[in-house]
């Protein structure tokens, strides 16, 4: 077998495989849910995808689901109404260790905010800070 061979075997096996099992994703802008869905599932990024469009329903969703539906990794938006993607990493705290211990989370915003990088980037849960949109090269770099 050529290297060419390899080289191209290696890439079909990784559009084809999933990184994740299951991504959560939080936002209030049910447009930017959609898009980022259709982009996990075009990237194969995850098998599944849970979306809400409020803090408060993913908590409700995460202390109620069985450990087999929780999800992998949380995109969870920083600008809500009502409780804020920080109130709701407070919030996820107090769940308990057996719920977010294998849970990652990646904080999305839509402003370049110095401030909220750095409150990010000091929560334990917090494993990536991306701007929005998020383009599939994005999505494609995440490892968390």
């Amino acid at each position: 077998m050529t290297n060419t061979a390899i080289s191209f075997e290696a890439k079909m096996v990784a559009l084809t495989t999933t990184k994740y099992e299951h991504v959560m994703l939080i936002d209030d802008d049910p447009i930017h849910n959609l898009v980022l869905d259709k982009l996990i599932g075009k990237t194969n990024f995850a098998k599944r995808s849970t979306m809400t469009n409020s803090a408060q329903e993913a908590l409700d969703f995460l202390s109620t689901a069985s450990s087999k539906d929780l999800p992998n990794v949380i995109f969870l938006d920083i600008m809500m109404p009502g409780m804020d993607g920080f109130g709701f990493l407070d919030a996820f705290a107090k769940l308990g260790n057996d719920i977010t211990c294998n849970i990652k989370v990646v904080m999305l915003s839509s402003c370049e905010s110095f401030e909220n990088l750095n409150r990010a980037n000091k929560n334990r849960y917090v494993k990536k800070f991306l701007n929005k949109p998020i383009g599939p090269d994005m999505l494609a770099a995440i490892n968390v």
